[in-house]
């Protein structure tokens, strides 16, 4: 496997990469479950579910894509060329695509939250993996499903998803992501410890 898949892999979901940390910096406000208990008596999703954290931090991973995709195209015609970064299909249907990750990886976070609240996983208590690969899978799913309706309805010749997501992109993205996930909360806890001890 070359540097180039990783490369490639990292770039096609960065945009959920923004997504996710954006929503943790914007939320706040209402929470998505309205602060309801599920049967079982436990709350739904928690309070660290909120329609400010959903909408604001998809909207600030898709100003991200909407970058990326303009950078690749830069790239296409440089000296960078044989990296292969992806340009989301360009304007407009990139579009749909980048909102499909973006929002994707999002709900996946959220359908984690629902699963981690029924095993009485506390708010910020890590669940190893699912905590790590929430997002990620999420971003993949809906990305694969809106890259699906767009071919069916006639708007792309191919599939988005199958040109651009290889077995090996999605493996690396699997096992990669994890670690960093890990070490950006190990990050964030000793810069939290830090500032707490001042």
């Amino acid at each position: 496997m070359s540097y180039e898949i990783i490369i490639q892999a990292l770039w096609l979901v960065l945009p959920a990469y923004i997504a996710n940390a954006s929503a943790l910096l914007v939320g706040g406000g209402t929470p998505i479950d309205f602060g309801k208990n599920w049967k079982d008596g436990k709350r739904i999703l928690g309070d660290g579910k909120t329609w400010r954290g959903l909408i604001t931090g998809a909207l600030v991973g898709m100003t991200g894509g909407f970058g990326l995709s303009i950078v690749a195209k830069y790239a296409a015609s440089s000296d960078f060329s044989f990296l292969g970064i992806n340009d989301f299909t360009g304007f407009p249907l990139m579009i749909p695509v980048i909102a499909s990750i973006c929002f994707g990886a999002l709900i996946g976070d959220i359908i984690e939250s629902f699963f981690k609240r029924r095993i009485g996983k506390g708010r910020g208590e890590d669940w190893i993996p699912f905590d790590q690969i929430d997002f990620i899978l999420g971003a993949l799913f809906f990305s694969f499903v809106v890259a699906g309706v767009l071919q069916i309805i006639g708007l792309t010749n191919n599939n988005w998803f199958f040109e651009s997501f290889s077995l090996w992109h999605i493996l690396v993205l699997v096992f990669i992501t994890p670690f960093f996930h890990l070490f950006a909360n190990f990050v964030n806890k000793k810069a939290i410890s830090k500032k707490l001890s001042k």
